[in-house]
């Protein structure tokens, strides 16, 4: 069992930046891939990032409307990965979910991932 734990939402500015964390529990952190969703109100969770590791190195994927925007990386040591948001924009606004998958290969669908937080709010005002 992996619990996953959201900090680092707010409010803030159309422009401005965000870091959200998510901390795992769970001593095989580093086989999971790792992804951040979004749900804006009144629509559906919708993909985010994701991020793989292995010994030959990360891979990382993101959703057309986030790309040259977010960042996603993690720390294994840490147990926990995050998501830079640069250039924020108000159609960012959502709860922001992290989710950890244990297959290998990165997904971008909802139902690969096996474990999910609680959300973080993030609001950005125009």
């Amino acid at each position: 069992q992996v619990q996953l734990v959201e900090s680092g939402g707010g409010l803030v500015q159309a422009g401005g930046s965000l870091r959200l964390s998510c901390a795992a529990s769970g001593r095989t952190f580093s086989s999971y891939v790792m992804g951040w969703f979004r749900q804006a109100p009144g629509k559906e969770r919708e993909f985010v990032a994701a991020i793989s590791w292995s010994w030959s190195g990360i891979s990382t994927y993101y959703a057309d409307s986030v790309k040259d925007r977010f960042t996603i990386s993690r720390d294994n040591a840490k147990n926990t990965v995050y998501l830079q948001m640069n250039s924020l924009k108000p159609e960012d606004t959502a709860v922001y979910y992290c989710a950890a998958d244990r297959d290998s290969t990165i997904a971008t669908t909802l139902r690969r991932y096996d474990y999910w937080g609680q959300g973080t709010q993030v609001t950005v005002s125009s």
